[in-house]
């Protein structure tokens, strides 16, 4: 057998795309050259790791394209990010099967919201349970991060607020030593450990067996910065491996020494020198993955990474652009890494979305062209997903849907915040017409229910609403219809207090009478909406008593944090 391409040279082997490249399309394209010398048997025994579930269907769809239509066996592809040990590269009986199972992320949040209520009088006030489970949010954040860099924060908060900082830095060091004290215990007494420290495990352990016994077949570990020390070190082994090799996103090879050296960790390329520091190797061992000429790109990208300079390394700003244009006396290397930018001024957000909107929708007019909106505001995706969507073009948006805006998800919280106010008519009527519970035949009942029983004086109880629509049975048999619906959701509710998991279970079956569960669990948001109310059923025992406000608040804070992952019929350009 012959090694070809990038595996010809002796390991460690770290490889680059840059920035400008279509990663994922010349990651395959290389790949599949590389293996084209092994035999056809080399590509289905490869393995390629990608930092994520989403770039692994990525890189699984790419490898067609690459090779001209032709039918391939695909290699393994691995997500480094959510590594099942019952998989390959773990097979069942290895190590990382003696672990503890990983709490799931919901339980994670109702139990540390308990731990939350549970320390109260170290805090200067007593939080509600949407309260807690708000800062069961940022505890979880705060724990991962711990985990992932595997601090170990025993003893680190000692003396952290003492002497003259304010009271509530001291009372947030008191609370926060406490709960950081409680978690590891409570997490031993349910026989679970975190899924941030399952996952560095796992790797620790991957890391351990192939530096013993090094995979034989290719190994390519593509797309990750090695953000997490684990994540680091089995990149190194990686590259290391007889046949490894690591392909990193978008080094700047460019950057003057003197600029790298003061590349910090807030550096878009801060995560890369750490990485390669950690690996003991400079920018000069990392070689091109499959080199594409690409003049006005190469050009952009110098641009972009001299605009993206450390502050500290701008002096020479002048000097590195005269050298800039040195590189290419026939043409101006500015000019040409700007062709085709266009800088738009929109004087408001409905301007930026209509213009990002037809930009889009413009690119359809060439055939075989695509488009894409890169934007951090999630606020502007949404608006230019609607116009879109009235123009007859669905986009594939990779920050999904909220479920908050689904039908289903709309109908529970309409649900819960009626029983906290029973006769509120804009929720009353919302339910009323509500497509997942209003029929055709429903359609003039809800009418009148709004003009004959909510309008005006709001009703002062179930029976006076009920008064007012004698002499008009359909829309009273639909009042009562939701009025019953409501009375279940409440019934869980004593003095006032009801356990979160038995208000979600009464909820549950309301909705259900409502709707029937062939109408509210189908599709992925009835999917993601039922998934959520089974794990407060389940989970949200721990979870103090609230009140029925509290309750839809708590669903609201859960609903509003999901999101959908778009499917069906996206438009493929």
């Amino acid at each position: 057998m012959t090694f070809g391409g990038p595996f010809e040279r002796e390991g460690p082997r770290w490889f680059s795309i840059p920035a400008h490249r279509p990663f994922v399309d010349d990651l395959a394209r290389g790949f599949l050259a590389a293996l084209s010398h092994m035999g056809p048997e080399a590509l289905p025994r490869a393995t390629l790791l990608t930092p994520t579930r989403r770039g692994a269907r990525a890189v699984a769809d790419a490898p067609l394209p690459a090779s001209d239509g032709k039918a391939l066996l695909l290699p393994q592809i691995r997500p480094l990010g959510d590594l099942d040990e019952g998989e390959p590269p773990f097979e069942p009986g290895d190590l990382a099967l003696d672990l503890p199972p990983a709490i799931s992320s919901r339980r994670r949040r109702f139990e540390l919201a308990r731990i939350v209520v549970d320390h109260a009088d170290l805090l200067n006030f007593t939080p509600g349970a949407s309260q807690a489970l708000e800062m069961a949010k940022a505890l979880s954040d705060f724990l991962d991060s711990c985990r992932i860099e595997e601090i170990d924060t025993d003893g680190k908060l000692d003396g952290l607020a003492d002497g003259d900082l304010a009271q509530h830095w001291q009372v947030s060091a008191r609370f926060l030593r406490a709960v950081l004290a409680a978690w590891p215990k409570r997490l031993k007494d349910l026989g679970l450990i975190d899924v941030a420290d399952r996952r560095v495990l796992l790797l620790r352990a991957l890391a351990k067996r192939w530096s013993e016994h090094p995979p034989t077949e290719v190994l390519v570990a593509a797309g990750s910065t090695g953000t997490a020390p684990a994540t680091a070190d089995l990149l190194r082994v990686v590259a290391a491996a007889p046949l490894g090799a690591v392909v990193l996103p978008g080094l700047d090879e460019d950057l003057a020494e003197s600029a790298w050296d003061k590349v910090g960790e807030q550096h878009p390329q801060g995560a890369m020198r750490r990485l390669l520091d950690r690996a003991g190797i400079t920018r000069a061992d990392v070689r091109p993955w499959f080199p594409q000429s690409d003049s006005r790109g190469r050009w952009r990208r110098r641009i972009v990474n001299e605009a993206l300079r450390p502050a500290e390394a701008t002096a020479d700003w002048l000097v590195q652009i005269d050298s800039l244009r040195a590189e290419a006396p026939d043409l101006d290397p500015i000019a040409e890494g700007l062709k085709g930018l266009s800088l738009i001024s929109a004087r408001t957000e409905e301007e930026a979305a209509s213009a990002c909107a037809l930009l889009l929708r413009e690119a359809l007019e060439t055939p075989g062209q695509t488009a894409a909106l890169v934007t951090p505001d999630q606020t502007l995706a949404r608006r230019v997903n609607a116009r879109l969507v009235r123009w007859g073009v669905v986009p594939d948006s990779s920050a999904g849907a909220p479920l908050a805006a689904s039908p289903a998800a709309i109908l529970a919280q309409h649900l819960a915040g009626l029983v906290a106010d029973p006769l509120d008519p804009v929720r009353l009527l919302a339910l009323a017409k509500h497509p997942l519970i209003r029929s055709e035949d429903d359609l003039e009942a809800a009418t009148t229910l709004e003009l004959k029983g909510l309008r005006g004086p709001a009703p002062r109880s179930a029976q006076a609403l009920l008064a007012r629509l004698d002499e008009h049975p359909a829309a009273k048999a639909l009042a009562q219809r939701l009025l019953a619906a409501v009375t279940h959701a409440a019934a869980p509710y004593v003095d006032e207090l009801a356990p979160p998991a038995k208000a979600a279970l009464a909820l549950t079956e309301a909705l259900e009478a409502l709707t029937g569960p062939d109408r509210l669990w189908i599709g992925s948001a009835g999917e993601c909406l039922g998934a959520l109310l089974s794990t407060l059923i389940e989970d949200g025992v721990v979870l103090p008593d609230a009140s029925a406000r509290a309750f839809a608040d708590i669903l609201d804070r859960l609903v509003n944090e999901e999101t959908l992952r778009v499917g069906g019929a996206t438009h493929p350009r």
